[in-house]
C-alpha cells in the first residue's frame, strides 16, 4: 500500500498523478503502459474532483493506491477528502450537455472496473476506483 497526502490544490492533483505512476513502477508495472495510463488517468480525475469539490480551507487530500496482485488483479486508487458532500453517481451518467465540466467521474465510471463512494474515519469521504491488471502480469 502507497499513501500520500497532498494539498488541495491544483498543484497537488498534478503531484497525486505523478506520484501514483511512479510507485506503480516501483511495484512493476512500467510507464506508458496501459494500466499505468488507466491509473494515471483515474487518479487525476479523482484528485481533480477532490480540488474542486471537496475541498475544505487548510485540509489535504489523501491518495491511497493498493496493488494486491496476487488477491484481486486490480490496482485500487482511493482519495479521501474532507468535505461532507458525497458524488452522486446517477448525476455522473447525466452531465449537464451544455456546462464546461462535470464529466470527470463520467471518465471514472467507463474506465474503472468499478467505483464507488465510502465513508472514511472523521469527516469526509472517499472516493474509489479500481483497474483491473488484466489477469497476467506480462498483459499491462
Amino acid at each position: 500500500m502507497f499513501a500520500q497526502r497532498c494539498s488541495a490544490t491544483r498543484h497537488g492533483a498534478t503531484l497525486a498523478r505523478r506520484l501514483a505512476v511512479w510507485k506503480l513502477d516501483t511495484w512493476g508495472i512500467p510507464y506508458d503502459t496501459r494500466l499505468s495510463d488507466t491509473v494515471a488517468l483515474l487518479v487525476a480525475e479523482l484528485a481533480a474532483n477532490a480540488v474542486l469539490h471537496g475541498r475544505v480551507p487548510g485540509r489535504d487530500f489523501e491518495l491511497r493506491l493498493m496493488y494486491p496482485y496476487e488477491q484481486t488483479g486490480v490496482v485500487r486508487i482511493e482519495v479521501s477528502d474532507n468535505h461532507e458532500t458525497r458524488p452522486n453517481p446517477l448525476a455522473a451518467r447525466q452531465p449537464d450537455p451544455d456546462a464546461d465540466g462535470g464529466r470527470g467521474l463520467l471518465i471514472v465510471e467507463s474506465i474503472a472496473a468499478r467505483w464507488g463512494v465510502s465513508d472514511r474515519m472523521g469527516p469526509g469521504k472517499t472516493v474509489w476506483a479500481e483497474a483491473e491488471a488484466g489477469g497476467v502480469r506480462g498483459g499491462l
